[in-house]
C-alpha cells in the first residue's frame, strides 16, 4: 500500500466554505459592507464575527459559518453586495501562517454602485459640488443607519457629525463614537456646534441650478441635464430614504392596489384603556397603548380569513401559517421602519404590549437587530399618530395587505337601542386597508376590514388583561 504524504492528506481533507451575504428580510435585497473584523490569513471560529454590514433598516454582524482560516475576501468596505452573493471563503481543516496576510482582492461579481450626481450652481464662479458614492453626509464618510438614528434622536446636526473623530475603519463614526460625543456634550465637555448646515444653500429667484446625472454605464459625454429655475433648494436623499423610495415604487409596480374604508365606534375600547392603564403599567411594568389592542383584533380576524396572510410566488399563493404582524414605526430622522411581532397569535394582551413597546423603543434608539424586521406576514400602520383621520397605505412587499388606523375623535353619532335611536357622543375611528387585487378581491378585503372594525366595536369593557 502506497503512503500518503502530508501535502496529499491536506488536499484530501481540506475544504473551502463559502461565506455568503445573509438574507436579512424578505424586502431587503442588498447590504453595504461596513467593516471587516478578519483579514485573509486570520483564524476564525464557528459563529465568530467576520464583518459588519448595513441595510436601510439596521446594522448587523455576519458570523462565520465554519471554523478555519479566512482565505479570501471578495468585496471591500463600502461595497454594496446583493443578498446571497459569496463575500468571502474560509479554508477548513488546515493550519495557516497567520503572519502573512494577502491583500484583499477586488470583487469578482459586478457590484451595483449608486449613480454619480453632480450639483452645479450657475453663479458667477460656476463652482461644482460633486456627490461622492457611498456617503450620506456632506463629507466623504459613510454613516450607518444606526449612527444616523442616534444622531437624529439626540439632536446632533450633520455638521456636528462630520466633525466627530471616528474610530471605525477608515475613520468611520461608530455607535460608540456618537454615544460618547452625546455624553460629553450633555456633561458640558463639548459645546454644540453651529453655523454649518447639512443642506445646500438656497438659491435666489434669478439663479438657475443645473443637475447633471451620469450613469456608470454612460460615457463622460453621454449625460442627462436637468435645469431648475426659481427659488429652490437641493437636498440629497440619505441612503435609507433612497431605499424606502425604491421599495415603495416597486410595491406599486408589483401589486395592483385597492383600498377599502370603514368606520368603527371604539368607545368601549377607549374607556377600558383609560380605566386600566395606570394599574396595567404598575402591575406589568409596561404601558398599554392602543396598538396591541388593534393587533389583537387583527390576529383574530386573520384566523377567520387566512387568505389576507399570504404572499404570491408567480401563479402560486403561499398562505402563511405563522401570523407575524409588522408595525410601521416612525424614526426620529423622519424615515420609517417596520419591526415584526413574531407569532402574534400566541401572545396574550400583556405579551403583545411588551413586544410592541420593546420593538418601538429599540427602533427609535437604533437597537433593532436584522431579525426584528424580517418575516412579516401582515402590517399595521397607525396614521392617527400624526393626526390623520385615514390613509391609503402602500403594501409592504411581499405581503398582500396593510391596514391603517386613523385618529380617534369624539363625534355625535346615531346610536341604535331597543328603546329607539338616540344621538350620543362616541369615540369614532376610520380604518382603511390596501390590498393586492391579484389575490384579495374587493369582497374579501371589505369583509375582513369590517370584521376588524366589529372586533373593536364589540370590545369587552369588563375584561381582564
Amino acid at each position: 500500500m502506497s503512503r500518503i504524504s502530508i501535502a496529499d492528506y491536506k488536499k484530501i481533507f481540506m475544504a473551502i466554505v463559502d461565506l455568503v451575504m445573509p438574507k436579512l428580510g424578505e424586502s431587503i435585497m442588498e447590504a453595504t459592507i461596513l467593516k471587516w473584523h478578519k483579514q485573509p490569513g486570520d483564524t476564525v471560529a464557528m459563529d465568530e464575527t467576520v464583518l459588519e454590514i448595513a441595510t436601510d433598516k439596521v446594522d448587523s454582524e455576519v458570523p462565520s459559518t465554519a471554523a478555519g482560516v479566512l482565505s479570501e475576501i471578495l468585496f471591500n468596505v463600502n461595497d454594496v453586495v446583493p443578498i446571497g452573493t459569496v463575500i468571502a471563503r474560509i479554508k477548513t481543516g488546515a493550519e495557516e501562517n497567520v503572519a502573512s496576510r494577502p491583500t484583499p482582492v477586488q470583487p469578482k461579481v459586478e457590484v451595483r454602485q449608486p449613480q454619480m450626481e453632480t450639483v452645479a450652481e450657475v453663479v458667477s464662479s460656476h463652482q461644482t459640488s460633486n456627490y461622492k458614492p457611498q456617503t450620506n453626509g456632506t463629507g466623504n464618510r459613510f454613516y450607518s443607519p444606526l449612527v444616523l438614528n442616534i444622531a437624529a434622536s439626540e439632536g446632533v446636526s450633520m455638521s456636528e457629525l462630520e466633525n466627530i473623530p471616528g474610530t471605525g475603519n477608515e475613520g468611520r463614526v461608530t455607535k460608540k463614537d456618537i454615544l460618547q460625543y452625546v455624553s460629553e456634550r450633555k456633561s458640558g465637555v463639548r459645546s454644540r456646534e453651529s453655523g454649518v448646515s447639512n443642506r445646500q444653500p438656497t438659491v435666489s429667484n434669478q439663479q438657475e441650478i443645473s443637475i447633471t446625472k451620469e450613469s456608470p454605464s454612460l460615457t463622460s459625454h453621454d449625460s442627462r441635464l436637468t435645469t431648475y429655475t426659481g427659488n429652490v433648494e437641493i437636498i440629497e436623499m440619505d441612503r435609507m430614504r433612497k431605499l424606502i423610495a425604491e421599495h415603495m415604487v416597486r410595491s406599486k409596480h408589483t401589486s395592483p392596489h385597492v383600498t377599502s374604508f370603514v368606520e368603527a365606534d371604539v368607545t368601549n375600547l377607549v374607556m377600558w384603556r383609560d380605566k386600566v392603564k395606570k394599574d396595567f403599567e404598575k402591575r406589568e411594568g409596561t404601558k398599554i397603548t392602543f396598538t396591541p389592542l388593534f393587533i389583537e383584533s387583527i390576529v383574530r380576524c386573520i384566523k377567520k380569513f387566512p387568505l389576507v396572510n399570504c404572499s404570491l410566488d408567480g401563479d402560486k399563493i403561499i398562505i402563511k401559517k405563522d401570523i407575524n404582524i409588522g408595525m410601521a414605526t416612525a424614526l426620529p430622522s423622519g424615515n420609517l421602519i417596520v419591526p415584526v411581532i413574531k407569532n402574534a397569535d400566541q401572545l396574550n394582551l400583556v405579551g403583545l404590549a411588551k413586544q410592541v413597546n420593546m420593538l418601538a423603543d429599540n427602533a427609535r434608539t437604533g437597537k433593532l437587530k436584522a431579525d426584528d424586521t424580517a418575516g412579516g406576514t401582515f402590517t399595521l400602520t397607525n396614521v392617527g399618530t400624526f393626526g390623520s383621520l385615514m390613509g391609503t397605505p402602500i403594501i409592504n412587499q411581499p405581503q398582500v395587505a396593510i391596514l391603517a388606523v386613523g385618529a380617534i375623535k369624539k363625534r355625535p353619532v346615531v346610536v341604535e337601542t331597543p328603546a329607539g335611536d338616540s344621538i350620543a357622543i362616541r369615540h369614532m375611528m376610520y380604518l382603511s386597508m390596501s390590498y393586492d387585487h391579484r389575490i384579495v378581491d374587493g369582497s374579501l378585503g371589505a369583509t375582513f376590514l369590517t370584521a376588524v372594525a366589529k372586533e373593536l366595536e364589540n370590545f369587552n369593557g369588563d375584561r381582564e388583561y
